[in-house]
C-alpha cells in the first residue's frame, strides 16, 4: 500500500473542521501529529496548539494517538469542556474506529478484555498486565476480508480509553494493525506507509442545547 492522500485541507494544516458552533469544534485530525504537547521542544507542535491559535479558548477534550487519524471534539470554553468531559467519563459518547489488520480473524466479531499498563522498560509501549493493568475492553467486528495482502478491515468499539488500547488489543488476538511501528511485525508494518487506524464515527450531546450530534469520517485507507 502506498502513501495515503488525506486531502489538501488536512495535509498542510494537520486537521480539517467538520463542525463549528459557539461551544464546540469537531475536527478530522491528520495522521502524524500529536493531540497534545509531548516532552521536549521538538514535540511542542500539536493539534491543541494549532486549533487554539485559530480559535482562542479551544481546548482538548480527548486525545488520539499521533499516528491515528480521525474525529476529535474540542470545547471552546471551560464549561463546555467540563460537561463534554463528563460524557466521556460516563461512557455515553459513541466512538467507532476503522482499522486494517494483518491476517483474517477467526471470528466475525468478539470482545477483547485485557488489562493494560505502561511498559516502563519499553516506553512509550503499553503492555497487558493482569496484576497492575487497568481494565480495558474493546469490541470488534470484521467488515471485510482481503485476500491480497492477507488482511481484514475491522470496526472497533472501545469501551474504555487506555493509551494504545486498540493497537495492543488487536496484537494480542494475533492481528496487529498495518503500519504499526510499535507493535506490528516488520512484515505487517511494511504493508502500509501509515498506521491504518482511523476514528470514523463520533457522537455526543451538545451540553448547551441538548442536541445529539453525530459525525462520520471515512477512513483514508
Amino acid at each position: 500500500m502506498g502513501e495515503m492522500d488525506e486531502g489538501p485541507n488536512i495535509l498542510g494544516r494537520g486537521y480539517e473542521i467538520v463542525h463549528l458552533d459557539s461551544e464546540l469544534i469537531v475536527i478530522n485530525k491528520s495522521c502524524g501529529i500529536l493531540s497534545v504537547p509531548g516532552i521536549g521542544p521538538e514535540k511542542a507542535d500539536c493539534i491543541a496548539v494549532r486549533v487554539a491559535a485559530e480559535f482562542v479558548g479551544a481546548r482538548i477534550v480527548h486525545r488520539l494517538d499521533r499516528d491515528t487519524s480521525g474525529l476529535m471534539v474540542m470545547a471552546r470554553d471551560a464549561e463546555t469542556h467540563r460537561k463534554v468531559s463528563m460524557q466521556f467519563e460516563a461512557r455515553t459518547v459513541r466512538k467507532r474506529y476503522t482499522a486494517l489488520v494483518g491476517g483474517h480473524p477467526i471470528h466475525d466479531n468478539g470482545k477483547i478484555d485485557l488489562p493494560i499498563a505502561k511498559d516502563f522498560d519499553r516506553s512509550p509501549r503499553q503492555k497487558i498486565d493482569p496484576v497492575y493493568g487497568r481494565p480495558s475492553v474493546t469490541l470488534y467486528e470484521v467488515v471485510e476480508r482481503i485476500k491480497t495482502p492477507l488482511s481484514a478491515r475491522v470496526h472497533l468499539h472501545p469501551q474504555t480509553g487506555r493509551s494504545h488500547q486498540l493497537r495492543l488489543h488487536l496484537l494480542m488476538i494475533g492481528h496487529a494493525i498495518l503500519g504499526d511501528d510499535l507493535y506490528a511485525s516488520d512484515e505487517i508494518r511494511a504493508l502500509s506507509s501509515r498506521l491504518c487506524l482511523h476514528a470514523d464515527q463520533l457522537a455526543f450531546t451538545n451540553p448547551a442545547t441538548d442536541e445529539f450530534l453525530a459525525f462520520e469520517s471515512a477512513a483514508p485507507f
